[in-house]
């Protein structure tokens, strides 16, 4: 891996491994409630349409979670105390799982859990942004290290639940909470950046119609993922995949999401945040058309997720170059946060919930075929209404 460095080829104070450590463990836990969530919830006795509200109840903390938090740390000037708060107390909220719940206080702690797990990353990605500096192409060369975390995970808790109960994820994922917080303890502190300087409102920052259209593809892309992230579990699961095929599923497309964040950092400087963005939303379009209708051939199931590479990293790296240049550093931890709101919250939460009455009433092929036209919609947004912006330098 290339060093990180400066232009006169000096070390730059950024705190390599102690940043990647924290989106190595963060990302794990994701490794393992993305894949086995649903079927969790499956195996405690719930209903599609329940699975579909507890998971589109935790996007849906996003539209508010985020903001508030970016707006406590902008206020305090302290983006790492935020970060902290926030991981010890999702801890908390989560060791609840560690007990059998009823639907109610199922619902209850994912409300306590996402609400506090969604200060994370925002302030991790600005803080991140902050140490980079003049060199934010490298910003893949560390996040790849949670796509690693991701896949190592989800492999290993494949394997795991071959031959233990699913009633054990809570513990898992509380010990990778637990390590993520540990991690977080290391990770120096930032300067105060509540004295802004910014020139532009925010509020009519976000006027501007380059970032309406990067929002609203932002949002698209994730309505569609949140068939992906509820029900290709179960949808695998009901085609005839084991537990173990499954994780290697999810892995197939973190490995090539890893592959692509080693060499995405050229990618940024040589072509521009629409390109890449277009180029993703294409190939999402096909990703979701072939789990919809193909899911049963392994070989169409690996082509399509190894689209991962580019519906995933290619369209995130692309994202956060959009937005460090639409917010720079002044506001970058309310862009990081309005993205996740906007996009991750009200996008992955009506994804999430759409699809699980559609699963309930018309099943997979509805699903993925309304992932498929939410992508093309998002081609068309982006080709027609989003300018583009300057390349990465």
């Amino acid at each position: 891996m290339e060093p990180i460095t400066t232009a006169a080829g000096k070390e730059p104070p950024v705190p390599y491994w102690r940043l990647s450590s924290f989106y190595f463990w963060y990302f794990a836990l994701l490794g393992v409630l993305s894949p086995y969530w649903a079927l969790y919830f499956q195996s405690e006795g719930f209903s599609a349409e329940q699975i579909g509200l507890l998971l589109g109840t935790m996007m849906g903390t996003k539209v508010v979670a985020p903001n508030l938090w970016a707006w406590l740390s902008e206020q305090s000037g302290k983006p790492l105390r935020i970060l902290r708060l926030g991981v010890f107390l999702a801890l908390l909220c989560f060791s609840v799982m560690l007990w059998p719940l009823s639907f109610t206080l199922a619902l209850l702690v994912i409300i306590g859990y996402s609400f506090f797990v969604n200060a994370i990353l925002p302030q991790l990605e600005a803080i991140t942004l902050h140490f980079l500096s003049d060199k934010p192409q490298r910003y893949s060369q560390i996040r790849l290290w949670g796509s690693v975390g991701f896949l190592i995970a989800v492999v290993v808790v494949g394997y795991w639940f071959e031959s233990q109960p699913l009633k054990t994820l809570p513990v898992i994922a509380c010990f990778m909470l637990g390590v993520a917080w540990l991690c977080s303890l290391f990770i120096p502190a930032i300067s105060d950046q509540h004295k802004s300087r910014a020139r532009l409102p925010f509020a009519s920052l976000i006027r501007q119609r380059g970032i309406i259209a990067f929002l609203i593809s932002g949002l698209l892309m994730q309505v569609a993922h949140g068939s992906y992230y509820s029900f290709f579990s179960i949808h695998l699961s009901e085609v005839g995949y084991s537990n173990h095929a499954i994780g290697w599923m999810w892995a197939l497309g973190v490995i090539a999401e890893v592959l692509i964040f080693t060499v995405i950092h050229r990618w940024l400087p040589r072509y521009g945040v629409k390109e890449l963005m277009l180029t993703s939303l294409i190939l999402a379009a096909i990703r979701w058309w072939v789990i919809g209708w193909h899911a049963d051939s392994w070989f169409w199931l690996c082509a399509a997720q190894l689209l991962h590479a580019f519906t995933f990293g290619v369209f995130h790296s692309a994202c956060i170059e959009g937005l460090r240049q639409f917010f720079g550093s002044e506001r970058q931890a309310r862009g990081q946060a309005l993205y996740v709101a906007f996009c991750y919250g009200v996008g992955g939460a009506s994804g999430s919930w759409v699809a699980g009455f559609l699963w309930a009433e018309h099943g997979a092929h509805s699903v993925f075929g309304v992932a498929t036209v939410v992508s093309l919609v998002a081609v068309f947004v982006v080709a027609l209404w989003y300018p583009g912006t300057k390349k990465a330098t």
